[in-house]
C-alpha cells in the first residue's frame, strides 16, 4: 500500500485526486493540505506528497520532502526561473516525477508531436494551440509550453526567440524559425491543445482534447505509485509510461 499526501487538495485538482484515489486498492490518502494546514504535521505518515498547490509553494514543499526523504510528485505549473532553479536544488536528494500534464493521451501526444517534427522536417511552419477553463490563472498552459519545447528541440531552435506569443499588427512575414502559441480562455474547457504542421499544399494537426480532470487525476497517481519504487533523480510521465 502507497501512503499519498496531497496538497492543495481543496482545488479542482486535489477533489479529483482524492476522488479518483478512493478507487485505487494500492492507494491511501493519509493527509490532505490546503491553505491553513501544515504539511509537517503529516508528512511523516506517507510515502509520497503530490503537489497541486500553487507554484509559489512548490520549491517550498520540495525542500520539506527533501528533509523528511517522502517521494514527490509535482504537478504544479506557471513557474518563473528562479522558482524553478530552487524546486530543482531542492530535489536532489529524492525520486520526483515533475510533469505539465499526467494524462496518458497527452504525453502519448508529446511522443507523436516529436515523431512528427523529426519526419516532417524544416519546411513546414510550426504552430500551437491551447484552450482551458476562464479560472485558469496562468498562460500558456504547462502542457502548450512542453510541446513548443519539443519542437523547438527537434529543429534546433533557442525557444525564447523562437517563440511568438499570438500575433498583432504589422508582424511581416512569417520566419521558419518561429513557433506559434496561442492561448484560448472561456468557459468550463478542462484542456484543449493542438500541434498544427502546415505547409503549401498540406497540414498535419495532432490533437488532445480532455473532457474531465479524471484522467490527469488517475494519471498523477500512476506517476504516485511508480515514483515510490525509484531512485533519487527527476522523472516525468514518459518515464513512468516507458515512452523514453
Amino acid at each position: 500500500m502507497t501512503k499519498i499526501i496531497i496538497t492543495g487538495s481543496k482545488g479542482r485538482m486535489g477533489q479529483a485526486l482524492v476522488a479518483c484515489a478512493a478507487q485505487h486498492q494500492y492507494l491511501q490518502v493519509v493527509g490532505q493540505i490546503d491553505k491553513g494546514d501544515d504539511l509537517r504535521a503529516v508528512i511523516g505518515q506517507g510515502d509520497v506528497v503530490m503537489d497541486f498547490s500553487s507554484h509559489t509553494h512548490t520549491s517550498e514543499v520540495a525542500a520539506l520532502c527533501a528533509g523528511h526523504k517522502k517521494a514527490l510528485v509535482i504537478g504544479t505549473t506557471g513557474h518563473n526561473d528562479s522558482e524553478t532553479f530552487a524546486i530543482k536544488q531542492a530535489i536532489v536528494p529524492i525520486p520526483v516525477v515533475w510533469a505539465s500534464n499526467f494524462s496518458t493521451g497527452v504525453n502519448t501526444l508529446f511522443w507523436l508531436t516529436r515523431k512528427a517534427a523529426e519526419i516532417l522536417g524544416p519546411g513546414f511552419d510550426l504552430e500551437v494551440v491551447e484552450m482551458h477553463h476562464r479560472l485558469k490563472h496562468d498562460a500558456p498552459s504547462g502542457t502548450a509550453k512542453s510541446l513548443v519545447e519539443i519542437l523547438a528541440k527537434v529543429r534546433h531552435l533557442h525557444l525564447p526567440e523562437a517563440a511568438k506569443h499570438g500575433r498583432q499588427g504589422i508582424t511581416g512575414e512569417r520566419t521558419p524559425n518561429e513557433i506559434g502559441l496561442h492561448s484560448i480562455r472561456g468557459g468550463d474547457v478542462v484542456g484543449d491543445h493542438t500541434v498544427i504542421f502546415a505547409t503549401n499544399g498540406e497540414r498535419v494537426e495532432l490533437s488532445h482534447k480532455a473532457s474531465s480532470r479524471d484522467t490527469f487525476a488517475n494519471g498523477a497517481l500512476r506517476a504516485a505509485l511508480w515514483v515510490a519504487k525509484q531512485k533519487p533523480e527527476l522523472y516525468d510521465m514518459q518515464d513512468v509510461l516507458g515512452l523514453k
